[in-house]
């Protein structure tokens, strides 16, 4: 399989509409709204747990979820919130997850890190760096071995490209040119460590080593994560799979909630420069009101009801039942 990187943003396609850029907005939207609930639902202690914000990274999660059908699977990470949202989750069941209620997508029981959505193709996040390229991988098998026209993504970060798995089932799908797209969310940093200080060479050059047509593209230009993705997917229904796409990007909070002091791995300015100049949400309204798809007022309106969306979904999982005790053994599984 011949390999091409590509350095540039991907202009976005023209097939798009107005009623596509508006659903891309408020899905950006949408994810930046349920964090910040998130984030205050830890910080007022009424969360069990720590929870890891994809604030930042929000144009990732839209750009390349909007190119997917409901029956595309996805696989996501321990800052998956985005993916799910992106993928079809409501506030409902996602707030209810994170505080243990039983109308959470996983009856309460998986958490901020274990959402899965089955209804929309969410195979589930993964607390374990990199744990789900397996599972990715197999769904993408099984599409092909079905003979269904199926496209699996597979979410992680760059700190992932550290797991031997990952090499596994690059290999794997090479061979059997498998239907999924591996995206590599490059926030630049692995837990608190640069990712330059951890990954020696190209994080693309790992996927060319097996003959995988491999993609940089900014990961803040949610128009330009879109149009490739869109290309890929395409072709892996055509059965030229697979791809991998790293995607740059940045995470405005720390690792997790709790990583507050974050001055001895990363500057304040950096931070401030990424949400000042380079934030996915404000670069793609810019491009709204400039072409006249909508006007300033009108994306205020939309993110004052989404935010009251957002408001009704919180009190009603903090009010919402926990599972009975007599589940504690339900759906746990044993060879």
């Amino acid at each position: 399989m011949s390999t091409s990187k590509t350095k540039n943003a991907v202009q976005a396609s023209a097939k798009h509409n107005a009623e596509d850029f508006l659903r891309m907005y408020r899905q950006m939207v949408r994810i930046r709204t349920f964090e910040d609930n998130a984030n205050q639902l830890y910080l007022s202690a009424k969360m069990p747990g720590l929870t890891h914000m994809y604030s930042g990274e929000e144009a990732v999660a839209v750009g390349i979820c909007e190119a997917l059908k409901v029956t595309d699977k996805i696989t996501s990470t321990h800052r998956g919130h985005g993916h799910c949202v992106a993928k079809g989750a409501e506030f409902k069941e996602m707030f209810c997850e994170l505080l243990g209620k039983e109308e959470g997508y996983c009856r309460g029981k998986g958490g901020s890190m274990h959402i899965a959505d089955q209804s929309n193709g969410n195979l589930g996040a993964n607390a374990i760096v990199g744990g789900s390229m397996g599972i990715a991988t197999g769904a993408a098998f099984t599409a092909k071995l079905l003979g269904k026209d199926d496209v699996t993504v597979c979410f992680f970060g760059d700190g992932a490209t550290a797991q031997g798995l990952m090499y596994e089932v690059m290999n794997m799908a090479a061979l059997w040119s498998l239907p999924i797209i591996y995206a590599c969310e490059n926030n630049g940093y692995s837990e608190y460590t640069k990712t330059a200080e951890i990954a020696a060479g190209s994080i693309t050059g790992r996927a060319e080593a097996f003959g995988i047509e491999a993609h940089t593209v900014d990961g803040q230009d949610v128009l330009a994560v879109n149009s490739l993705t869109e290309q890929l997917v395409e072709r892996c229904r055509k059965g030229e799979g697979p791809f991998f796409i790293e995607l740059m990007t940045y995470r405005y909070h720390g690792h997790h909630v709790g990583d507050i002091n974050r001055e001895y791995y990363r500057s304040k300015d950096e931070e401030k420069d990424w949400r000042d100049n380079k934030d996915p949400i404000t670069k793609f309204a810019r491009h709204l009101t400039r072409e006249g798809i909508a006007t300033e007022e009108e994306l205020k309106a939309m993110q004052a009801e989404i935010k009251a969306d957002a408001t009704a979904a919180v009190e009603y999982a903090l009010k919402a039942k926990y599972p009975d005790a007599v589940e504690v053994d339900m759906h746990v599984y044993a060879a």
